[in-house]
């Protein structure tokens, strides 16, 4: 490959020992044709052993970058994304299992007018019965919305995107008042949007995402994570842009609503509650039981006084 390399695979890792191997035999198999690239590996304060996988790799180019301490997503990807010396720069996290095309399809995204790229995942897990009665639907459902709303793709700005050199000078680094689980994507996809980059959806880029949350109190931590980090964003470019964060009233939304008061209390331990009960009720009562658990701890993330005061 060219001392040069026209495309900087970012990837904020946190405790990837397990995760590296994968993502790097599938950076090894690129196809032969595919532009020059190198990969920027930003260890998250920990090193489980995740330097010397990288200090060990000679299939393609990658360093990395260690922090002494845990400073979080958002100090990762912009440190990583300061470090590579590429034009294209793609955002590849630590759990995904690129094809062989990858890095072609997002280098290719770049040869026109300045763009944000995006590929969706797959989210892939073991089997287990939260995925059979939730898991899987959720995924297929949030992949079908998206793709139906074309004019709204920054707000899939992920884990596996691109964008140019030059557009990342423009738009700046993520915003590290995002501390808590989400938002911090969300927010860099409304940036380029309301520059005047387009941020498209390309299904070619779909990627394999061996999925961490693979359970109801996983699940359910992680939307109250998500519910109060939506706070800042609110805050920082207003309630407009988005549909609103409290169902508006209806059956099922006054349920949730009523829902996220006890939820809300410990989202892990109400959802852990419900993962032991899957196996025991109907398939069509397991479906309601978590997606009830889900959108209550969203709710309650959004709502809880002490979440607000966390990320302002």
């Amino acid at each position: 490959m060219s001392q040069e390399p026209e495309a900087g695979i970012v990837v904020p890792s946190y405790r990837g020992a397990e995760r590296l191997p994968v993502l790097f035999d599938a950076l090894a198999a690129q196809t032969p044709s595919s532009p020059a690239f190198e990969a920027v590996v930003v260890i998250d304060g920990i090193d489980d052993g995740s330097v010397a996988l990288v200090e060990a790799e000679r299939r393609f180019p990658v360093r990395h970058v260690l922090f002494p301490e845990n400073r979080g997503r958002v100090a990762a990807l912009n440190a990583g994304f300061a470090e590579s010396r590429a034009q294209v720069l793609i955002r590849c996290d630590d759990d995904l299992v690129p094809g062989p095309d990858y890095v072609r399809g997002h280098v290719e995204a770049h040869r026109g007018a300045p763009c944000g790229m995006v590929g969706l995942y797959l989210n892939t897990s073991p089997a287990s019965r939260y995925r059979e009665v939730y898991g899987r639907h959720a995924d297929e459902s949030l992949r079908a919305g998206a793709y139906a709303e074309p004019s709204r793709a920054w707000r899939y700005w992920a884990g596996n995107c691109s964008l140019t050199r030059e557009t990342w000078e423009r738009i700046g680094p993520y915003d590290p008042r995002y501390r808590l689980y989400g938002w911090e994507d969300v927010d860099y996809g409304y940036r380029l949007h309301r520059a005047g980059i387009p941020v498209r959806l390309d299904p070619a880029l779909e990627t394999e995402h061996r999925v961490a949350a693979v359970t109801t109190a996983g699940r359910a931590q992680r939307a109250a994570h998500a519910g109060a980090a939506r706070r800042l964003f609110e805050h920082l470019h207003g309630t407009a842009v988005l549909p609103p964060a409290v169902p508006p009233l209806s059956p099922w939304n006054a349920l949730v609503r009523g829902a996220s008061r006890v939820v809300g209390r410990d989202p892990r331990a109400w959802g852990s509650r419900v993962d032991r009960l899957l196996g025991r009720v109907p398939r069509p009562v397991a479906t309601k039981l978590v997606a009830l658990t889900v959108e209550a701890a969203g709710v309650a993330g959004y709502r809880a006084p002490d979440s607000a005061r966390e990320v302002f």
